[in-house]
């Protein structure tokens, strides 16, 4: 069969059954907020695993003075039935975290999405983020701006048969209040296991808080990593504190 009529039965198979060539996935972000102090930040990614189809949600808690998790907060869910939705484990990840949520009262303090840069943003720079802390007319704060960059690092053996080198990054603020600066955020020496063999990175938003003259930025950074179908993209949070 010439080429072209493979294409075309290939395509017309797919479009007939409604599967896709690659189902991998990218699971959605969102932030659930901070203390009222700023101190604490939480957010929670949620989807459906290809593969598998199970429904998964996450909840991840971090300490915005070290940029670390809090000890053993990081709630992940996974329930093994394709027949339960992302309701589910969305809701099931709440209920194991209630009495941190409880504690820091997220709710309350749900921040400001000054920057949201996902990966269905065509026309987005997937590596620099430029905005106002806070959303007001007149605009009397000046800008903040962050620069990404990725970088090589040597290959793990489980991703050996994968790709020869994993994907680290550089995250850079590079203006502070209009003024430009040079102030390092988060760079990889080495990875951990959690982001698998990662391709690619995206700046794919910033999350502010501001209390008692300190401003709060959290950086939300979409990490791209081979999945059971192809390509799929998970979400982590670098923080910072500005006086």
């Amino acid at each position: 069969m010439p080429l072209l009529h493979r294409a075309i039965f290939a395509w017309l198979a797919l479009v007939l059954t409604g599967i896709p060539a690659n189902a991998a996935e990218f699971s959605e972000v969102r932030p659930i907020g901070f203390s009222a102090d700023g101190s604490v930040f939480a957010f929670e990614e949620f989807g459906v695993q290809d593969g598998s189809g199970f429904p998964f949600a996450s909840r991840f808690f971090i300490d915005t003075a070290t940029d670390s998790f809090l000890p053993g907060s990081a709630v992940r869910i996974i329930i093994d039935d394709e027949n339960k939705s992302v309701a589910d484990a969305r809701a099931a990840a709440a209920a194991q975290s209630g009495d941190l949520e409880e504690k820091y009262n997220f709710s309350a303090n749900p921040g400001v999405i000054a920057a949201f840069n996902p990966f269905s943003e065509l026309d987005g720079n997937a590596h620099q983020l430029r905005y106002l802390p806070l959303s007001v007319v007149p605009a009397f704060f000046k800008p903040y701006a962050a620069q990404l960059t990725e970088k090589p690092l040597p290959s793990s053996q489980a991703c050996n048969s994968i790709t020869e080198t994993r994907l680290g990054f550089r995250l850079e603020m590079t203006e502070v209040e209009g003024k430009p600066v040079s102030i390092l955020l988060h760079e990889d020496s080495s990875l951990p296991e959690s982001r698998h063999c990662p391709t690619g990175y995206r700046l794919g938003g910033v999350v502010t808080h501001y209390a008692d003259g300190i401003w709060t930025h959290a950086f939300l950074v979409l990490f791209q990593s081979f999945g059971f179908e192809g390509e799929h993209g998970r979400w982590m949070a670098v923080t910072r504190r500005f006086e």
